[in-house]
């Protein structure tokens, strides 16, 4: 009966990573959050999926490629329940949620105007100050934000 078939929306990888469960909102704020853009590999980016638990999500597919925990973990700040499949051979060989870091750095532009990181080449410096509800505080001026309000570099 054809109503009983099911398909993927977005085709099996055979190697690589799988970031899934994003919030379709927080989709690109991901993808900028990893410098995808450049990338020479095959990249796959499914938004507005159909999701049980988000209603609509947002999905990320790279071939090839793994990318390290620190890196990926940056992604927790606007994405807390995002999770992280590694692929060999069409199996997902490890299953990880995110983890947001003690420090996120050079990926949140500071929101006050006259913090020094807006006015001086330097990298940003946000401490988590409390990582469930994902409240940074700007190293150098004290500017407090959440991630879901974050201004992605």
């Amino acid at each position: 009966m054809a109503s009983d078939k099911k398909s993927l929306a977005v085709a099996a990888l055979e190697n690589g990573t799988v970031i899934d469960h994003i919030p379709a909102d927080q989709l690109f704020k991901c993808v900028k959050i990893l410098d995808l853009e450049g990338l020479d590999k095959q990249l796959t980016i499914g938004n507005n999926l159909r999701s049980d638990k988000l209603g609509a999500k947002g999905i990320i597919k790279i071939a090839d490629v793994t990318i390290p925990e620190p890196v990926i973990n940056r992604i927790a700040l606007v994405a807390p329940n995002a999770v992280i499949n590694l692929i060999r051979n069409y199996e997902v060989v490890d299953k990880r949620p995110v983890k947001l870091p003690d420090m996120v750095v050079g990926i949140v532009r500071c929101a006050n105007p006259k913090c020094i990181t807006n006015n001086e080449p330097m990298k940003t410096r946000f401490d988590v100050i409390d990582a469930e509800r994902r409240e940074i505080r700007c190293h150098y001026c004290g500017v407090t934000v959440t991630g879901a309000k974050a201004d992605i570099i």
